[in-house]
């Protein structure tokens, strides 16, 4: 009797169906931090048609005062039950709409938020329940931290061992890990760093490494064009030949890894580009090199670039 086993690939397929799965059985629920400060800007929810979206705060809400602008048609009558307020739109809303809720509290305040349509990019499904604390620092917004932490380092804990899973290099995994703000979860040091400026984007490039064998460059992408999304195109490491100047768009290739944290950087947002590469991509027979590490957006056009030497490690 023979036993059929199903591929790897499908067996990676299930395990990620189901996790999905699992997920999607949890409602969606998370928190915002908003200090009295007019130069905050408000905070954005994302809703979708004929679902509730629940806001809860530290105290009550008044119903006097708490309005969505421009509502008629589109939501229920905002409804302020205790220490929640209650938003639920009757049309399809689209990512690109907005509408302006103002919830006034007991004591006075008042709080402004930004509605706009869900969509299924990473960050903008429909919020079903947001907790709101007015004061950071207070000992139940603390604790409130404390818990999301921990739950962002199981998620991070997870990613590692599915990257594992899957194969992915340790370099990949290295990489995917820098571009969701876990440097502490590799074995990096950031050693030096550059802003690129341009009309359409700010570039921070952050140089690291672990002082031995690896090292790695990533770039914290803002999108500042009011209209277009940025996107990669492109990333090359490649040697710095004797006496060129970059930038410099052929050479010597070198294998390095590259994780993204999204595809696409909409408009006025910021994502994460991450390269990761050995000390071994230094080895020349013509004795020591630099390295030439370029990005370059949707269009062809270079956004940033930096030149890494032997210096980064130690002798």
């Amino acid at each position: 009797m023979r036993n059929f086993l199903p591929p790897r690939s499908v067996l990676l397929l299930a395990l990620m169906a189901s996790v999905a799965m699992a997920r999607e059985r949890f409602p969606s629920v998370r928190s915002v931090y908003v200090r009295n400060d007019p130069q905050e800007r408000a905070e954005q929810l994302f809703v979708t048609r004929d679902v509730t979206t629940v806001l809860r705060f530290q105290q009550p809400c008044t119903d006097a005062g708490t309005k969505i602008l421009g509502w008629e048609g589109r939501f229920e009558p905002v409804v302020c039950a205790g220490k929640r307020v209650l938003i639920e739109p009757v049309q399809t809303l689209e990512p690109e709409d907005r509408f302006l809720l103002v919830v006034r509290l007991a004591d006075g305040t008042e709080v402004p938020f930004t509605i706009s349509g869900s969509s299924w990019k990473e960050g903008e499904w429909p919020d079903q329940q947001v907790n709101v604390f007015l004061e950071p620092d207070a000992p139940d917004a603390l604790r409130k931290q404390l818990e999301e932490y921990k739950e962002r380092e199981r998620e991070l804990w997870e990613q590692l061992r599915v990257e594992s899973f899957t194969g992915s290099s340790e370099n990949h995994t290295l990489a995917a890990l820098l571009t969701q703000g876990a440097v502490r979860f590799t074995p990096f040091v950031a050693r030096k760093a550059w802003i690129f400026k341009k009309e359409d984007s700010n570039i921070q490039a952050t140089v690291l490494t672990d002082g031995k064998e690896k090292m790695a460059v990533l770039f914290r992408v803002t999108n500042r064009d009011p209209s277009t999304p940025w996107r990669l195109m492109d990333a090359r490491l490649f040697v710095l030949p004797p006496g060129f100047q970059p930038p410099l768009f052929v050479g010597e290739g070198r294998p390095f890894a590259l994780r993204t944290d999204k595809k696409v950087i909409p408009p006025g947002e910021t994502g994460y580009v991450a390269v990761v590469a050995d000390r071994s991509a230094f080895d020349s027979p013509q004795g020591p090199t630099k390295l030439f590490l370029g990005i370059f957006r949707h269009d062809g056009m270079m956004a940033a670039h930096v030149t890494l030497d032997r210096s980064l490690f130690k002798k």
